[in-house]
């Protein structure tokens, strides 16, 4: 007989890369008629398969998995649009009779569902945005971290320095609104989410994932990562955001001579690693969530997803 939860409740599965999230979603959907959202801005993107270690068919078992290949690399996708998207596909679950289940490692995403941060409509400002790039490639982009970090250090201290997507985000909400992206998200948060959001994360040996992430990376390009930076760079003529992406600008600077393979290798690896050790830093700042033990395995951390949620 299968588990149920109540009608309202969405489960939040995050963590870090590798920690084994889709393994534990795909069998908790299975045990409670679920339905999967992925929260991964990276995942979203058709064509970039490898990179992202996006979740195969074979992987999904069966279970209908949204916010999977929705755009091409060429385009843009914002977090307000993941927002809106995601609500759209809770809303479907639930009418359908299905629990939803949020699965993803972007902490950004996730927040914006758990807290109802509802993120003002601003309009693409090309020029602006082009005068940022070209700064941040002759002045390097440090220094816009550092203007960043003057207008809004909460926010920019939650980004790597080499975030670049993120640090210009940052710059823009200020120019076009005159407040920061924390005052706009606590202003945003005075209206409380529409469902009950009960969060876990999974929580892993830090030498333990990192050995996990480092295999993770090393199977990647076995299976042909290079080759997939290659077709969509050869097929796109413009990648606002997607090529920024962790692994995918490594191979760029990689095939544009700027590093050899085995820098590009050992690069890819440490910069994984240090995004697995801020999105740990992430969860651990949302209140009332519930971790998980990866070695407890999934029957184990199912039985106290389901425990926590009835």
């Amino acid at each position: 007989m299968e588990s149920t939860v109540s009608r309202k409740d969405v489960i939040v599965i995050g963590g870090p890369t590798a920690s084994g999230k889709t393994a534990l979603s795909v069998e908790l959907a299975k045990r409670i008629n679920g339905q999967i959202i992925s929260a991964d801005s990276m995942q979203i993107y058709k064509e970039m398969n490898i990179g992202t270690a996006k979740v195969t068919k074979e992987e999904m078992q069966g279970i209908k998995h949204y916010m999977i290949d929705i755009v091409s690399p060429n385009e843009r996708y914002s977090v307000a649009d993941f927002k809106n998207d995601a609500e759209n596909a809770i809303e479907e679950m639930i009418k359908n009779g299905y629990t939803p289940i949020i699965v993803g490692g972007t902490g950004l995403y996730v927040n914006s569902l758990i807290y109802n941060i509802n993120y003002p409509e601003l309009e693409f400002d090309k020029e602006y945005r082009d005068y940022l790039e070209e700064r941040a490639d002759k002045e390097g982009l440090e220094t816009l971290y550092k203007e960043a970090l003057e207008i809004d250090k909460e926010a920019t201290q939650k980004i790597s320095v080499k975030d670049r997507k993120r640090i210009l985000r940052i710059l823009e909400i200020y120019k076009q609104t005159g407040k920061t992206k924390t005052q706009l998200e606590i202003e945003s948060r005075s209206v409380p989410p529409k469902y009950n959001y009960k969060v876990f994360a999974i929580n892993y040996d830090r030498q333990k994932l990192y050995d996990r992430i480092n295999l993770r990376v090393d199977k990647m390009l076995e299976e042909g990562l290079i080759k997939e930076v290659e077709n969509i760079k050869n097929k796109y003529s413009d990648f606002p955001t997607a090529m920024q992406g962790l692994g995918y600008k490594e191979v760029v600077e990689y095939l544009k001579e700027e590093i050899s393979y085995e820098e590009m290798v050992e690069k890819i690896k440490q910069e994984s690693r240090r995004y697995a050790k801020r999105q740990i830093t992430w969860f651990k700042a949302i209140p009332n969530i519930i971790w998980l033990n990866a070695e407890d395995g999934v029957n184990k951390n199912i039985e106290i997803i389901l425990e926590e949620t009835n």
